[in-house]
């Protein structure tokens, strides 16, 4: 059998999977080879059988690496014993403290735990507490369970903080050298109320375009790249952050705070560096022309969407006089807005109907409500503004034949497109998706069915059909954007690919090249892509015209990098949301709402309720006696006897019947009319049905949509149930090395409970 090194994925059932590098299948380890090694370890693993579906199950030959993270959890005591309970089911086994290395932390506390001995097959692992956090319910205490859970760094080094101390408190004469003073231009930054830093400012004029009407629209984006070079302790901080990741009432920011919110934060009134983005977009829609220069410039207004969106509704009205200079100006953006949106059109970009909400914390950190966030026309008119900008700034690039990372989303995969064309069949739609669907094809789609009342069910399935959007040097267009060529520039401040970019065209510009290197000596930062026995690389680098092989490798490097940093930012913020949520609702056991149903699978239903913006799970236990038959094509459950049908988009009423603040799991419990015999067959939900926003805005659009990520948390639930049901398979007696006592993990699953 086949040898293979991979990274260990741990189960909260006690088994896991070694995740190889290269697209291969993941290779199934059983509790027992768990018992060895823990969650993320990397490891040398030989396949040794395969299933009756083809999937490989593996043994350990060798641990190469092991994860030194410290690890999250509870501090328990335990007949006498000291264990921390990791807060990360994934890790599968308490940690032993020796009575000398608690720190002075009690029991109940939330600690931090560095490992001292690693586990064995023959023996638990034991460890010393590093850091006390707190005690659970503290105020944010959620938020630093997150950041060290999923290893997110939130303190700057030393070095960086000298760094910054270093920097200069305002723009000096000599940083204005060789830049474009653009600061009589009225630019103005327009944001959220909530909005501390400003890396994007706008202005619009009419121009000529040929003949033609247009006009000329400047984006300006603050230039960190002035003050973070490569090779800085700042610039190191940066690319092992990557982005900056936001929680309710708390930002873990990707640059420290004298840059983000001062010196490139585009400020009123201040001089400010940028890079600018100055366009010629004609009435088609079309930008006919761009440049890009470095400039000074001097926002002229701090303006937020709901300041703009009442001035242009009503050019009269009290917010239109408080800023009458610049309502000309407005409605200039308005006007290049307009001609953009109907080229987006044209181009058949992808634009569902979705509605995003937001969480609003009281002064102790605990959700207070959860409401939808309205977008008006001013955020579409910003972020058609910037899609222009990051479209030119990758056609520049492009043209220039120098390496950089583009934003790609590709579009369905041949397994999701044909799952995609049977359930439209199944539906007796007339409507088809080709074998290389377009995205104007899957737009055309959600136009044609957003009158129906199963509209929400069939824009869910496109949503779910796409691929998920990544940072690599390799262009393939963006899918959902109907874009050639993509990538980020317009936010340098929270996002590192877009500071690479902006490197990238400062040395075009100054008929360069810029050579970037991987910071692969940063701890959790990217590696250089592995070689496998025989030298072949774990995924083969395409050749590039003009862009040598190492390059090409180097900036894919990268931009797995950034990309998996994303990912890890999404899931801390969505961990935190999910642990608000479960607080939240603990309050509300026991009531009734209406809901929609946000997916279906095998084992139940998930419901966002109406008024709460808040999803959990029916089981499959609790849609009543007859057997429910899941139908993978319509991904609907049919009740066999009654023919009752729950599909995506159904409206229901629920009770919520537990809640799991530990395992972020809410259940409810299907409510019935006692005067009804049986449920009808259940209606889908019409226009009013409430939709599932997706993580992000258009210009992220994403496949791993709320849908996907429900079907995975429900896996996980469903094993959960089952287990619970059986005999604990690791109920044998644990040696306690330094304090002599002995604990069992059924009695540590008893004291957490």
């Amino acid at each position: 059998m086949s040898e293979v090194e991979g990274t260990v994925q741990g189960h909260r059932d006690g088994h896991g999977f070694v995740v190889v590098e290269g697209g291969e299948a993941d290779i199934y380890l059983a509790p027992q080879e768990m018992r060895a090694v823990l969650h993320r370890d990397r490891v040398r693993v030989r396949i040794v059988r395969y299933d009756r579906k083809g999937r490989p199950e593996g043994r350990v030959l060798e641990i190469l690496e092991r994860r030194r993270a410290p690890i999250i959890g509870r501090l328990l005591l335990e007949n006498g014993v000291w264990i921390v309970a990791p807060e990360d089911k994934r890790y599968g086994q308490d940690i032993l403290i020796p009575k000398n290395a608690t720190a002075k932390a009690e029991a109940g506390q939330v600690v931090a735990v560095e490992l001292t001995e690693p586990p064995s097959l023959h023996s638990q692992p034991v460890g010393r507490i590093t850091e006390v956090l707190g005690d659970i319910d503290d105020p944010g205490m959620e938020i630093e369970i997150a950041v060290r859970k999923y290893e997110v760094p939130h303190r700057f080094s030393p070095e960086t903080l000298a760094q910054t101390g270093k920097l200069p408190d305002r723009v000096r004469a000599v940083d204005m050298k060789q830049r474009i003073n653009l600061t009589d231009v009225p630019l103005v930054t327009i944001d959220g109320e909530d909005a501390r830093d400003f890396d994007d400012a706008v202005y619009c004029e009419p121009a000529k375009v040929g003949r033609r009407k247009g006009w000329r629209l400047v984006v300006a984006i603050a230039d960190v790249s002035h003050y973070v070079k490569p090779g800085d302790p700042l610039d190191d901080d940066a690319y092992e952050r990557a982005t900056s990741v936001y929680f309710p009432r708390r930002v873990i920011p990707m640059l420290p705070e004298k840059l983000s919110n001062g010196l490139c934060s585009l400020n009123p009134e201040q001089n400010r560096l940028s890079m600018v983005c100055d366009m010629l977009v004609d009435v088609t829609g079309e930008v006919a022309a761009y440049q890009f220069y470095p400039a000074v410039i001097c926002s002229h207004a701090r303006l937020t969407y709901t300041e703009v969106a009442a001035v242009l509704s009503n050019t009269r009205g009290p917010e239109a006089q408080r800023r009458a200079d610049l309502v000309p100006h407005l409605l200039h953006l308005h006007e290049v807005y307009r001609v953009l949106l109907k080229q987006r059109g044209t181009r058949g970009a992808i634009d569902f109907e979705t509605t995003e909400t937001q969480i609003v914390c009281d002064d102790n950190g605990r959700i207070e409500k959860i409401v939808p966030r309205v977008r008006t026309e001013a955020h579409r008119l910003i972020e058609e503004a910037m899609l222009a900008a990051n479209v030119c700034a990758a056609d520049f690039i492009q043209a220039a034949r120098h390496p950089s990372l583009y934003r790609v989303h590709e579009g369905p995969t041949p397994e999701k497109r044909v799952a995609l064309q049977a359930y439209l069949r199944s539906l007796g739609l007339n409507l088809s998706v080709s074998d290389e669907p377009k995205p104007a094809e899957l737009q055309a789609l959600a136009q044609q069915t957003r009158d129906r009342p199963d509209a929400a069910q069939i824009h869910a399935m496109l949503l779910r059909s796409m691929q998920q959007a990544i940072y690599t040097p390799i262009n393939s267009g963006h899918f959902g954007l109907a874009y050639d060529a993509y990538t980020h520039f317009t936010s340098p401040i929270r996002r590192y690919p877009d500071l690479l970019v902006h490197r990238v065209i400062k040395a075009i510009l100054g008929k360069r090249k810029y050579a970037l290197v991987v910071k692969s000596s940063i701890p959790g930062a990217a590696q250089p892509l592995r070689r496998r026995p025989g030298g072949a690389t774990a995924k083969p680098m395409p050749r590039m015209e003009g862009i040598a092989p190492r390059d090409l490798e180097v900036w894919e490097a990268a931009g797995a990098h950034c990309s998996a940093n994303e990912r890890r930012a999404d899931e801390a913020s969505r961990d935190v949301e999910a642990w608000l949520k479960c607080k939240f609702m603990r309050d509300r056991l026991g009531e009734e709402y209406s809901g929609t149903v946000s997916a279906a699978t095998s084992f139940g239903l998930f419901v966002q309720l109406d008024e709460l913006y808040v999803e959990g799970l029916v089981h499959i236990t609790e849609l009543g006696g007859e057997y429910f038959r899941y139908d993978e094509v319509r991904q609907e459950l049919r009740g066999e006897r009654t023919g009752v049908r729950y599909a995506v988009g159904v409206r229901i009423r629920v009770q919520v019947s537990r809640v799991d603040l530990d395992g972020r799991r809410i259940d409810f419990r299907l409510v019935r009319d006692p005067l009804a015999p049986a449920l009808p067959p259940a209606a889908p939900a019409g226009k009013g049905g409430r939709e599932r926003a997706p993580a992000r805005a258009q210009d992220e659009l994403q496949s791993v949509t709320e849908a996907d990520r429900a079907v995975r948390r429900a896996a996980s639930r469903e094993r959960d149930r089952t287990n619970s049901a059986r005999p604990s398979r690791k109920a044998a007696k644990r040696t306690a090395k330094s304090a002599g006592k002995t604990a069992t993990k059924n009695s540590a699953a008893k004291r957490r409970r």
